[in-house]
């Protein structure tokens, strides 16, 4: 009982000291935020825009016909091979969903340098460096809207972006780049996240890709994500090999669900440019 109680003022006495130093460091968006990275030189205080925003339509994502596809927890840059791998790995991709991801100068500098198109969805920033997740793609998305959720102990947001792009089947791909809150006792928080996100997405009768971090450690938080995706008729990407980080729990943190796609390839390879291991598959459109 004495060793429970120390563990317990221990965790509120660790909580207390985040609290205090989230004031001092973070900075907490009120409404959910994005930026469009490529779109804004190097020497401007970048723009952030709130909710959601249209584009003109653009060319088609796909390379006739095939899709390739990026999903990675970069772990905020924090590994020394970051950037060597991260050119390897995005050198073949059409569409880059990153998790973690902080907009620092040589990262926005990879985007640039890339031309990529890309957004960032500003979920704090830590001494003026934004972070959050990162979608890239080869061609612009005609539509993307920004989401967060508050983690409940720590209370700084994990982020969410759903982004529109053009297919040359005429078909319109709804992408979304998911980092999925963590730290909690049960699943409510959990389940209101992904319940929310599959709201907005439900009404898409297209392509559908649902990707990222989903941090899902136990299995009641699996149950909850796979009722979520079966409801939308979502498939999960198979990996060989699948070297994916799993918890002490033996359990996959990072997924790829998908419909009205066909998966030709998909694999996760060991990196040690962040805590967890890339994701890649490639997809081939279906003919109308």
């Amino acid at each position: 009982m004495k060793m429970k109680t120390r563990l317990l003022s221990c965790a509120a006495i660790a909580v207390g000291l985040t609290l205090t130093a989230k004031a001092f460091i973070f900075t907490v968006p009120t409404d959910p935020e994005f930026i469009e990275i490529s779109s804004t030189p190097e020497q401007v205080v970048p723009q952030y825009k709130s909710g959601c925003a249209q584009f003109d339509v653009s060319a088609p994502i796909d390379r006739n016909g095939q899709l390739n596809v990026l999903v990675w927890n970069i772990y905020k840059q924090q590994k020394v091979d970051w950037e060597k791998a991260l050119k390897a790995l995005s050198e073949p991709s059409d569409l880059v969903l990153l998790q973690e991801a902080s907009l620092t100068p040589e990262l926005k500098q990879f985007v640039i340098d890339r031309s990529y198109s890309a957004e960032l969805v500003r979920a704090f920033d830590v001494f003026d460096t934004s972070a959050g997740v990162l979608t890239l793609a080869k061609s612009p998305a005609t539509k993307v809207c920004a989401h967060t959720a508050i983690e409940p102990w720590l209370r700084l947001p994990k982020s969410a972006l759903l982004s529109e792009y053009r297919l040359s089947n005429g078909e319109n791909l709804m992408v979304v780049n998911l980092h999925a809150i963590n730290f909690t006792l049960g699943t409510e928080d959990y389940k209101n996240q992904i319940e929310s996100l599959s709201k907005e997405i439900e009404e898409q009768q297209g392509p559908l890709i649902v990707a990222g971090d989903f941090n899902t450690w136990s299995d009641a938080r699996l149950s909850e994500l796979t009722q979520q995706t079966e409801r939308l008729n979502l498939k999960e990407v198979l990996f060989t090999p699948d070297e994916r980080m799993r918890f002490i729990t033996g359990l996959p943190l990072d997924h790829i669900f998908y419909r009205g796609l066909k998966v030709k390839e998909a694999h996760s390879m060991k990196s040690n440019a962040s805590d967890h291991n890339p994701l890649q598959v490639s997809f081939s459109l279906k003919t109308p």
